[in-house]
């Protein structure tokens, strides 16, 4: 079975074919980041325009890249949500439009699902129950995972994601868009023990950075941005314990022998390295896909449409994209 994926939630054009949920034909994503970085940040509108100016060499190369022909397709999957609702259209709207004129089968994809089915692509056979930890620009969230498709919401963060922590981080340091490569490229050279930034003590298994982000702002009001790298490094700190100290705790809570990791703050190397090291004190199996798959793009999509479509799910042409919907069963 050949599945293409779309995905344009937030700012990536992004379009892909998958065999098989197991073989990658081809992956195209486009960024926006030179568009948006003068801001500071997404601009709905403007990610918006450029997606519609993107989707058809996107989609394009995606076809010729996989050496196939549309022809050759079984089905197409698209992110429907959550996401800009501007952007979630551009992608819906043309995953409908190859299907119905190609006459495929066509299955909306919720963008939630599709990151945790990026790990599945490297570690086809992993175990479950496992908790899973959704970390990226929007969403910072916790789930039991017990068994692909199903899931349990364990925590998630009351204010903002730690993806946007990240970045109005950098923003607040001066550092260029998007902010969270930046910190941890300074980040790399600097002491994490230079400053004590606060780790919220949310209970359970929720999440909180907007009183750190705050911290940030009060420390470079005393002090500027001397020792940059040391700062990051620290601030980093801050974020990356926050998040692996939840998603151990959830583990021994609930018994599990796997972690799945995944978004786009998945790609950060000291994230990726202190959940590395406690995993393997713990003797957890632990699932990051690929950097290239952290990020948005629509292999994600791709593998699970694949899911659905396999097991005989289909969406109405009606499907409406959403700015926000609960990842459910």
């Amino acid at each position: 079975m050949i599945i293409l994926g779309i995905e344009s939630s937030c700012d990536e054009t992004a379009a892909a074919i998958v065999q098989n949920g197991n073989k990658v034909l081809s992956s195209v994503v486009q960024s926006q980041d030179l568009v948006h970085e003068k801001y500071g940040g997404i601009v709905p509108e403007l990610a918006s325009r450029n997606h519609i100016g993107n989707i058809f060499s996107v989609l394009n190369r995606a076809i010729s890249d996989s050496n196939i022909s549309l022809a050759d397709i079984d089905g197409v999957a698209a992110t429907y949500g959550p996401g800009l609702i501007g952007s979630l259209l551009v992608g819906l709207t043309m995953a409908k439009a190859v299907a119905f004129s190609a006459n495929k089968k066509f299955i909306g994809v919720h963008h939630i699902e599709g990151h945790l089915h990026a790990s599945h692509l490297q570690f086809p056979n992993g175990q479950f129950p496992s908790i899973g930890l959704v970390v990226s620009g929007g969403h910072t969230t916790l789930y039991k995972l017990k068994q692909r498709g199903c899931y349990e919401i364990l925590g998630q963060t009351k204010d903002d994601a730690a993806g946007e922590a990240f970045d109005k981080g950098a923003k607040t340091l001066g550092l260029k868009f998007p902010g969270g490569p930046e910190i941890d490229r300074l980040a790399q050279k600097g002491d994490p023990s230079f400053h004590a930034f606060p780790r919220s003590q949310m209970p359970k298994f929720d999440f909180s950075f907007s009183g750190l982000k705050t911290s940030l702002a009060i420390y470079k009001k005393k002090y500027g941005t001397r020792h940059l790298e040391n700062i990051c490094a620290s601030y980093q700190s801050a974020i990356v314990d926050m998040l692996v100290d939840k998603t151990l705790n959830a583990a021994q809570a609930h018994k599990v022998k796997s972690i799945t990791v995944c978004g786009g703050v998945a790609r950060n190397s000291a994230l990726r390295k202190r959940f590395k090291t406690e995993c393997e004190i713990r003797k957890l199996e632990l699932y990051i896909p690929e950097a290239e798959f952290c990020t948005d793009n629509a292999v994600m999509i791709a593998l699970a449409g694949y899911e659905k479509l396999k097991s005989g799910l289909s969406s109405p042409w009606s499907l409406a994209p959403k700015a926000y919907i609960p990842l459910l069963n």
